[in-house]
C-alpha cells in the first residue's frame, strides 16, 4: 500500500545549516520531522573534479505533494549552487506514524 509519505534526502555542508533548514521546513508545515544526521563523508564529481568533503545528512519526513513547496524554501536557504534533495516514496510503516505526519503537515493545517 503506498502511503502518500516520503523521505527526502538533503545533504549540507555542516549540522548547523541542516538545523536552520530542517526548523525553517518543520515551522512551514512541508516536514512532520527532519532529522540533521552528523559526520557524512561525501566522495562526488563537480565541475570535473573527484571532491571529498564532510557533511551532513537532512532527513526529511513529510508528503509527496509537498515536496515542490519543500523544494522553494530550500532554494531560499541552502548555500550550494546545486543542492541534493531526493524523495524516496514510504510504501508501508507503522500507521500511527504516517497518520502523525500527515497530521503535521500543511495539508492537515488547513
Amino acid at each position: 500500500m503506498v502511503s502518500g509519505i516520503v523521505v527526502a534526502l538533503m545533504t549540507v555542508p555542516d549540522v548547523e545549516t541542516g538545523a536552520r533548514i530542517g526548523r525553517a521546513a518543520v515551522e512551514a508545515g512541508f516536514a512532520a520531522c527532519a532529522n540533521v544526521v552528523p559526520g557524512l563523508r561525501s566522495i562526488y564529481s563537480w565541475k570535473g573534479k573527484v571532491c571529498d568533503d564532510p557533511e551532513a545528512l537532512v532527513v526529511f519526513k513529510t508528503r509527496a505533494v509537498l515536496i515542490k513547496k519543500l523544494e522553494s524554501l530550500v532554494r531560499g536557504l541552502h548555500p550550494y549552487e546545486v543542492f541534493e534533495l531526493v524523495a524516496l516514496p514510504v510504501v508501508a510503516g507503522h500507521a500511527p506514524y504516517l497518520r502523525w505526519v500527515r497530521e503535521n503537515t500543511i495539508q492537515r493545517r488547513a
